[in-house]
């Protein structure tokens, strides 16, 4: 079919691949109009605590997912949705995918999971690690350490730590625990490359994951120098991930007849390269232009903005040429919890009576600022920026025995906003200007929530026009990776959307926040930055103590099982990682 002739007959397909599900959506090449979409969940889901394989426990803080999880997405998700659209399949000439980063899995030369191997059904070590797979935080630490004490260059580009989510520490995290694992990999890769390869059988790297989750600056990974201080054995990873980085938009491959018979397209249609979740949103929202930040709230929030000019920022995720579009530097901030944390309260703390979303923001929002008297600290699920330590843990200051279920909850929205007013300053105090703030993601329909964040910025926010942000912007890539358009902004422009209506901050309430921000900002820095690490020796002890208890009676504690080294904060500044934008409704 000639994609330059009826573009208004054309569709793409874009597949947002989240932490729990996958969603398939069919849009219309022209305007960007959605006419179909389809969600699978997975059938394993996390693996947090017991991998279903073998029965056996899983140590703390570990979160696994099987990969045939997400082929049933494309044997599922794409053919409803396209059913759904009533599109005949044969318009259909693009199709692209985004997932949750950094997840990453190990695999043999041609592409098979070694969790797949027989062999290796109940090594935990043979799985997708997940964006939220938090164990390798003691990992991280040394990468961290070590990059400042040698004066690595790319460490700056991290806001000064690597995250404990990304490639890296997870993978040496795999050569020291399972070395038998690790050296059966042949290779060590993104479950969005992954994926694509499934999709068009050639392997692929994408110019995003490699720059933020992988460590790859100016053409070049870490030295094997630096590797081997680290392990003698470490670097042999760079032989895990090297492979030519494909920019964003553009054509991987033609879709094979294996993945045409899945998603019932046409064999040979373009597979666009793969993207990041939030990052792909951009596109959907308009927001390519240097300055625009965009906040994709879900179960957890990445922010990421566009901007003209190279500078180091702490805290941040990572500043990629090319990360967001090409011709850009991309930048990358976020929070680990945000939707999860509101959810975590209406399932398991909140009393009888006001276990609803619903309920608790009526209750919360007839409140005047500051009336609840609390603080919060939104580390529920770790820092990822600006502290990049994902053995925080939450806190709560204030509760007295007239606090009320309302008063917590909305203490917990607002702790959120305040971790996104910290990045937007951290932006700004590095000469990144922050022009214009977006909103997407499955929060942005708690008005509660968005006029918050208006007040405690004191910045208007905009809204995305589409409620399925990563699969538009993926669908955008799609449409790109076609030929339907040139490059990614005229996509964009063509196809993205932004709500006529928003939110303006009020100024009487910014101003009350202003003084409650400050209180947040002094319990920021003195149990994140050193001050008192309570909160990393308490969770030193809960692990040891749940490793001890599923240990058999009598056996001794394993090689290395001494915590104190985790439950110190590195040297340096620091960065962030990983992101996901499946919301909890709210």
């Amino acid at each position: 079919m000639n994609v330059n002739a009826n573009i208004d007959q054309l569709y793409v397909v874009g597949v947002d691949f989240g932490t729990l599900s996958g969603r398939a959506l069919v849009v219309r090449v022209s305007d960007g109009a959605e006419v179909g979409t389809a969600v699978h969940a997975y059938g394993h889901g996390v693996m947090e605590s017991v991998l279903p394989a073998s029965g056996a426990a899983l140590p703390p803080d570990w979160a696994l997912q099987d990969p045939d999880d997400y082929r049933e997405v494309l044997r599922r998700a794409v053919p409803a949705a396209v059913a759904a659209s009533g599109v005949d399949p044969a318009r259909v000439v693009g199709i692209a995918i985004d997932f949750t980063a950094c997840t990453v899995l190990p695999t043999r030369a041609d592409g098979t999971p070694l969790c797949e191997l027989p062999e290796l059904r109940d090594r935990p070590h043979a799985y997708v690690k997940l964006w939220k797979h938090h164990a390798a935080q003691s990992h991280a630490d040394r990468i961290n350490a070590l990059a400042h004490e040698r004066g690595e260059p790319w460490i700056g580009r991290y806001g000064g730590k690597i995250s404990s989510e990304w490639e890296y520490a997870k993978a040496l995290q795999l050569l020291e625990e399972d070395p038998e694992v690790y050296a059966l990999a042949d290779r060590w890769i993104e479950a969005a490359d992954w994926i694509v390869w499934e999709l068009c059988g050639t392997e692929t790297r994408n110019a995003c994951t490699a720059g933020y989750k992988g460590i790859f600056q100016d053409g070049e990974h870490p030295s094997a120098e630096y590797l081997a201080a680290l392990n003698p054995g470490f670097p042999s990873i760079v032989a895990k991930l090297d492979h030519p980085l494909s920019a964003l938009g553009q054509r991987a491959g033609g879709l094979t007849a294996r993945a045409a018979a899945w998603t019932g397209l046409p064999e040979g249609i373009a597979v666009a390269v793969a993207n990041v979740d939030a990052h792909v949103t951009a596109a959907a929202a308009q927001a390519l232009d240097p300055g625009k930040l965009v906040a994709i709230m879900g179960t957890s929030t990445c922010h990421v903005l566009n901007g003209d000019r190279l500078a180091e920022v702490p805290g941040m995720c990572g500043v990629v040429d090319g990360g967001i579009s090409p011709g850009a530097w991309g930048y990358e901030a976020g929070q680990s919890g945000v939707g999860d944390i509101f959810g975590w309260y209406v399932d398991h703390a909140a009393p009888a009576g006001f276990a609803s979303h619903e309920l608790l923001t009526e209750l919360a929002a007839a409140q005047p600022v500051g009336a609840h008297g609390l603080i919060a600290l939104d580390w529920w699920s770790g820092n990822r920026s600006l502290l990049v330590n994902h053995e925080l843990t939450g806190l709560i200051v204030g509760l007295t025995l007239a606090t009320r279920p309302p008063d917590v909850y909305r203490a917990l929205l607002e702790s959120t906003a305040y971790g996104t007013r910290m990045i937007i300053e951290a932006f700004e105090a590095a000469g990144v200007p922050v022009t214009e703030v977006i909103v997407a993601g499955g929060l942005l329909t708690n008005d509660l929530l968005m006029q918050i964040y208006a007040d405690v910025t004191g910045r208007p926010l905009r809204l995305i026009g589409s409620a399925q942000g990563p699969a538009l912007g993926s669908a955008i890539h799609a449409a790109v990776a076609a030929g339907c358009y040139p490059e990614i902004g005229s996509a964009s422009a063509a196809m993205g959307s932004l709500r006529e209506e928003g939110y303006q901050p009020d100024p009487d309430r910014a101003r009350a926040y202003d003084a409650l921000y400050a209180e947040y900002r002094t319990l920021h820095d003195h149990l994140g930055r050193g001050g008192n690490d309570v909160m990393l020796r308490l969770r030193a002890i809960r692990n040891a103590a749940l490793e001890n208890s599923a240990r058999p009676e009598g056996s001794p504690a394993p090689e290395g099982s001494d915590h104190r080294e985790s439950a110190t904060v590195p040297a340096g500044g620091a960065a962030a990682g990983g992101d996901e934008a499946v919301a909890v409704a709210a």
